[in-house]
């Protein structure tokens, strides 16, 4: 239905702030250009656009025609896109390419406001030249403002009788709906339309001429309610309140034909896949034929008719050689396929559907054919592996699972970790117990940080001084009647004690002494009473406990 615009109009006019784009004497100017652009989706894959009969697919790539970089002829122009009459050169603002840009917002004369505006936006939607940013603008005017739905001229499948209809459609829209916003400064505090966040006064706006001066978006989030893009070329279609771009506009009061891409203005039409078309457009995706009335099936959301699939894309048995139709179960293996009736054993066809099954050598058998040729035996029981039993591995060795077990404890190891030691698997636990080093001292198992004294291995913390019970790991010891002591405990209990000092006289690292008729000296202590020179290695003279040397003893004798 063609939406009376009566009612709508007068309130529209009510409201505006801005006088209403006026439409041109020429009408519609659309310079699209596509044949041969290259493909945005599957980039080299594509040789070029190059438009199917009807659909609004690229006949080499089967993409979407706004998947592919179309682009402008001249420099684009949203009023002259729409129809609407151009600006005049004093009121059109500034040069969008003067500024860098494909296009600035209407009637701004001043490039900083132009630079504020744009500072708001993602930096991927802005449209400078030569970037990202533009080829986004130009994609979007395509798609936001479908060229069907702007001109009759544009309407390829547009049946006469519906011509009317189609005019009518179009008056209304651009009388009640259709518009461009512009930008201003908000004249006081109020709250985006959009995402209700607060909008102060002062700051940067977009303010849209069908609705009262009280509503107000932020840049950033003037789009549209459907697809959620900015709205092009701040380029917007109203109902019900809400900003839309005109194809999602169009969408809510025309079905639109999924093949085309153009409204159906027609009572009559298809809907299936939950999508609307023109009744000869619901075709098969690989050869057009029709699908209305057929049956057909969904790939990648598209529809195939059953011989097209089955071309394309149903498997052919391993069997028999023939493809294996949508109205057959289709088996697999790895990447073999089969029919129901032809998944037998190799050896005595036995149907193997719903069974146990192996395979050798890109044949499958039943499990007591698999069994009798191919299986193995176990290492533990002797008996063979049936066709989908659970088998361990190691090394060149083989188990059942229940067979894989402790050789101690019988206990099951599954996926815990074990130690194999000559021909026998143990468990962690019975390896250790059996097997694993013990301290001389506790007999508990050394798990890390032993040491060993005498052949013998210790718990560095067992390691201890016989008489004090310090710790001797990484220390200076020695030994007696086979027992350790640390240096100290040593000496004080079995050390020669130097006459002089009365210092035990140890030994330990090489320390050297002196000794005559069983008294012992430090090397450092056998020095001369008198004139404390040492005497190490000259003669001397015993005095009593004391030594001296030649000349203090014949002085004292003198």
């Amino acid at each position: 239905m063609t939406p009376s615009p009566t009612k709508e109009l007068m309130s529209a006019q009510t409201l505006s702030r801005r006088p209403r784009e006026e439409f041109a004497e020429k009408g519609v100017i659309i310079r699209e250009v596509d044949d041969g652009v290259r493909c945005e989706q599957c980039k080299s894959e594509c040789p070029g656009f190059a438009a199917h009969d009807w659909r609004k697919t690229c006949q080499s790539c089967k993409c979407p025609r706004e998947a592919h970089a179309i682009y402008q002829q001249q420099t684009t122009n949203v009023h002259e896109r729409l129809g609407f009459k151009l600006v005049s050169p004093a009121d059109s603002g500034v040069e969008p390419r003067d500024l860098g840009y494909t296009w600035v917002p209407p009637g701004v004369r001043v490039s900083s406001r132009v630079n504020r505006y744009f500072d708001q936006l993602p930096e991927e939607k802005v449209p400078r030249l030569g970037s990202e940013g533009a080829r986004v603008r130009e994609q979007q005017i395509s798609y936001q403002l479908p060229k069907q739905d702007l001109s009759l001229e544009h309407c390829k499948h547009l049946e006469v009788q519906h011509e009317a209809s189609f005019e009518d459609f179009v008056t209304a829209r651009n009388e009640i709906a259709l518009d461009i916003a512009y930008i201003k400064d908000a004249p006081y505090d109020e709250h985006c339309a959009h995402c209700d966040n607060e909008i102060a006064a002062g700051e940067l706006i977009v303010a849209a001429p069908k609705f009262v001066e009280s509503v107000m978006w932020h840049p950033k989030c003037f789009t549209c309610s459907t697809c959620n893009e900015l709205l092009v070329d701040l380029t917007y279609c109203v109902h019900d309140d809400k900003v839309y771009c005109e194809r999602h506009y169009a969408e809510m009061l025309k079905p639109r034909c999924t093949g085309c891409d153009e409204l159906i203005f027609s009572g009559e039409y298809t809907k299936a896949m939950d999508k609307d078309w023109h009744s000869g457009h619901f075709c098969c995706w690989q050869c057009d034929e029709s699908l209305t009335g057929q049956r057909y099936v969904i790939r990648d959301d598209h529809p195939y008719c059953i011989k097209c699939y089955e071309n394309v894309f149903a498997n052919t048995c391993e069997e028999c050689n023939k493809i294996i139709g949508i109205d057959s179960k289709d088996l697999s293996y790895k990447d073999k396929h089969w029919h129901e009736a032809c998944f037998l054993c190799f050896k005595c066809n036995l149907n193997l559907v719903d069974k146990q099954f192996g395979a050798k050598a890109d044949k499958i058998y039943c499990g007591n054919c698999y069994d009798a040729q191919f299986a193995s035996r176990c290492d533990g029981c002797g008996e063979v592996f049936r066709a989908g039993t659970k088998k361990m591995e190691y090394k060149t060795r083989q188990w059942h699972e229940n067979c894989f077990c402790c050789c101690v404890c019988k206990m099951a190891i599954g996926t815990k970790s074990f130690i194999p030691r000559e021909q026998e698997i143990y468990c962690a636990g019975c390896y250790e117990e059996k097997f694993a080093t013990r301290c001389i001292k506790c007999n508990k198992v050394i798990t890390s940080g032993g040491v060993t004294y005498k052949n013998e291995p210790w718990h560095r913390e067992c390691f201890t001084c016989t008489h004090c019970n310090i710790t001797l790991a990484g220390q200076r010891f020695t030994s007696r009647d086979e027992k350790p002591y640390c240096a100290e405990c040593f000496g004080e209990l079995f050390a020669k004690r130097c006459t002089s000092c009365v210092k035990p006289i140890t030994g330990i690292g090489g320390t050297r002494f002196i000794s005559f008729e069983e008294r012992h000296w430090h090397h450092d202590c056998f020095v001369c009473a008198s004139c404390k020179a040492s005497l190490v290695g000259r003669g001397f003279i015993t005095d009593g406990p004391d030594i001296l040397c030649p000349d203090c003893a014949k002085q004292k004798l003198m």
